[in-house]
């Protein structure tokens, strides 16, 4: 799937859609719970991957060993790391897993450097510790953080962003033998859709979707923009590098901030917002220039 788009701008596409099917999903948990939301967006986004099938798949895929990296992404992301993240906002807030979901880059620039022999440069270096002071000085914003939490729930969002930038090298080394984003997100929608499933059909009764209520549809449009977003993620891996993506997708809060105030009117403008944008800004410029 050769496109003519710069990796940069679809790592900025990708972070912006994730920010905005988050948004429909904030809508959405007002009248339907966490996991069946969850169920919906991934069942949309793999019912969408599924109807352009006939035009886009390439069957002989599935007899490559190398499927099988895209099936253990699926496990992984989003139904592990996406349990770890409310996890850690039930446990410590989530301020501080906003925080140290921040640490995302990093794990992208070690597996990056170790598995792929990609280089770290000065641009990426700076701009990668842009975008995650960025993203500190949003946490700012509020100025009481949880104290009263285990240590050991510290490592739930650490775990998550690992899992998460683990998540994305595999899918960069499964497309060095198969160089289809668009099958990639098919397979590990597929079975996230399934694991996902699964564990809602085996708490139904304590999780149910109410079809009159409006809930259930914001996920299912949210769902869509997911999709969008892991196609153009994966678009950004195949043709650059993890350690100048991820930085760039790890943004995302940014993009979600601004869609609060100015889209959703749920915040209002800071000063720690402009400092934000002037840190992430430079930043992406940074990290586009090394490409």
């Amino acid at each position: 799937m050769p496109t003519d788009i710069p990796p940069y701008a679809l790592a900025l596409t990708a972070a912006f859609m994730f920010a905005f099917g988050g948004q429909l999903q904030h809508i959405g948990l007002q009248t339907l719970g966490a996991r069946s939301g969850t169920m919906l967006s991934i069942g949309t986004n793999c019912l969408v991957y599924w109807l352009v099938a006939p035009w886009v798949l390439v069957p002989e895929y599935f007899l490559e060993i190398t499927v099988l990296i895209f099936v253990l992404v699926g496990l992984v992301r989003p139904a592990l790391s996406a349990n770890l993240s409310v996890a850690a906002i039930r446990h410590v807030g989530p301020t501080l897993t906003t925080a140290l979901s921040a640490t995302s880059p990093l794990f992208g620039a070690g597996f990056g450097i170790l598995l792929l022999g990609e280089m770290l440069t000065w641009q990426i270096t700076l701009g990668t510790f842009g975008i995650m002071l960025a993203i500190f000085a949003l946490t700012r914003r509020n100025k009481k953080i949880p104290s009263t939490w285990p240590l050991w729930a510290l490592g739930l969002p650490i775990a998550a962003a690992m899992i998460r930038s683990g998540a994305h090298a595999m899918t960069k080394i499964g497309m060095e033998t198969i160089p289809d984003p668009y099958f990639a997100g098919l397979v590990g929608s597929t079975v996230s859709f399934a694991v996902t499933g699964g564990l809602w059909l085996a708490t139904r009764k304590t999780s149910p979707i109410d079809p009159k209520s409006t809930g259930p549809y914001w996920f299912l449009v949210a769902g869509f923009f997911f999709g969008i977003a892991v196609l153009a993620l994966n678009m950004a891996l195949l043709q650059g590098d993890i350690i100048t993506v991820i930085p760039i997708v790890a943004a995302s809060p940014i993009f979600s901030l601004l869609l609060s105030i100015f889209i959703f009117r749920r915040e209002t403008l800071s000063p720690q917002l402009f400092v934000a944008i002037a840190l992430v800004v430079p930043s992406v410029v940074l990290i586009a220039l090394s490409e």
